[in-house]
């Protein structure tokens, strides 16, 4: 070999920062303490802190097991058609009129996370932008920070959470709605917003959806909770359901994860609302060769459990139900803290956003300094910003936690 010429050996590779999350649950394992509490994991946990199969799940997967007809062959490259038409009619309603007019188009995709990058990837490639850029929540999901940048799309933030209040900072974000250049991406999250766990009204979604239409914006929804967050499939679907309604521009990208509980299996899809049939057709094709190109095919498995419940009656009802009791528990614990920090420890300040928050997130409106003396010398893992994962609530743990912060607050701790 020449002595100008050596092989790569990647001593210029940087060492990345380990994912804050995963880094948090890691730390949480290693902790012996007995008292320990993770509220970090965005994952659903019953009234033990255990993992919950949706007993739908389990039947489901038993009427496959049973199926001499299953196979491992490939799925088509968008994915398990009855599953992507099933999907779709879940988050826009079977009597939509993009439905009945054909105008969605709908890819299997990995999950929530999947489908957000299929869909920057394809905005990359085909929106016709006045400046390339997408509009990201302050604060948003962090994987949101990752995923557009690495499809060449610039990320810039809007006003969303107003520390004062605890609570949306509607007018900032209506300001900004109107500043940004005209046919810009908005990324708005369907509902409980992650992290704050603060929506919009009602009210304040029909202010948002006046503005984008009158910008020409693009809304780039993020719906990762649906049924989950109130416990009403059909509630939770309304904000995308309302600017469908209204005409303004839009793609959604969804996840089967929490609602489903099916985290490990990848389950999602992205759906392009198009103005024709024949731009759907148009954009099928193009998401088509994409996918083709990152996955080739979809996994199958989660697929077909998640087909086999959203178009089977029962298994539809059963779910229903199931998605309550997690809903329900959820609330439950916002009621229980809620109650604690008032009534019995009179903790300073007003805690009434713990109850007026939505889904499995909850921002407590505690400082920094605070969440690591939570961390340090109470062992309650969360992150720094103050979000907590109401489902590592517990009725076990919730009075020890609410002791804890209770003391944070106080400065006690």
């Amino acid at each position: 070999m020449s002595d100008t010429v050596s092989a790569e050996r990647w001593e210029a590779v940087p060492l990345a920062p380990p994912d804050s999350i995963f880094k948090l649950t890691a730390a949480y394992k290693a902790d012996t303490h007995p008292n320990k509490v993770n509220l970090g994991v965005g994952a659903y946990r019953d009234d033990d802190s255990k993992p919950w199969v949706l007993p739908v799940v389990k039947k489901a997967t038993e009427i496959l097991l049973n199926d001499p007809t299953v196979d491992h062959e490939y799925l088509p490259i968008t994915g398990l058609p009855e599953y992507t038409a099933a999907a779709a009619r879940l988050v826009f309603g079977k009597d939509s009129a993009v439905i009945q007019e054909e105008r969605v188009t709908s890819v299997q995709t990995i999950s929530g996370t999947g489908a957000n990058h299929l869909g920057a990837l394809f905005l990359s490639k085909f929106y016709r932008w006045n400046e390339k850029r997408v509009y990201l929540s302050d604060p948003t999901w962090v994987n949101h920070h990752a995923i557009f940048p690495q499809v060449g799309i610039p990320v810039s933030t809007y006003p969303y959470y107003d520390p004062q209040t605890i609570g949306l900072a509607f007018p900032a974000f209506i300001e900004a709605l109107k500043n940004a250049p005209a046919r810009s991406v908005f990324l708005l999250h369907a509902c409980a917003h992650n992290p704050t766990g603060v929506d919009p009204t009602r009210e304040q979604w029909g202010a948002i959806a006046d503005v984008m239409l009158e910008k020409g914006h693009f809304a780039f929804f993020d719906s990762a909770y649906q049924g989950f967050a109130s416990g009403d499939l059909e509630n939770d679907a309304w904000a995308v359901r309302e600017f469908v309604r209204r005409n303004v521009p839009l793609l959604v990208c969804q996840s089967f994860a929490k609602n489903a509980g099916l985290y490990g299996e990848r389950v999602g899809a992205l759906h392009v609302v198009a103005p024709s049939k024949e731009a759907a057709t148009r954009i099928k094709s193009q998401l088509s060769v994409l996918a083709r190109a990152e996955i080739s095919n979809p996994p199958a498995h989660g697929a077909r459990l998640v087909s086999l419940i959203l178009n089977s009656e029962e298994l539809f009802a059963e779910w229903k139900r199931d998605i309550k009791t997690m809903a329900g528990r959820i609330i439950d614990m916002r009621k229980e803290l809620h109650r604690l920090l008032t009534e019995e420890l009179k903790t300073p300040g007003n805690w009434d956003h713990i109850v007026n928050q939505i889904g499995m997130f909850s921002f407590t409106g505690i400082g920094p300094a605070q969440s690591q003396a939570l961390v340090e010398k109470a062992h309650i893992y969360l992150t720094s910003n103050g979000r907590i994962s109401m489902a590592g609530l517990n009725s076990h743990n919730i009075r020890y936690f609410a002791s804890q912060l209770d003391k944070a607050v106080r400065g006690e701790l």
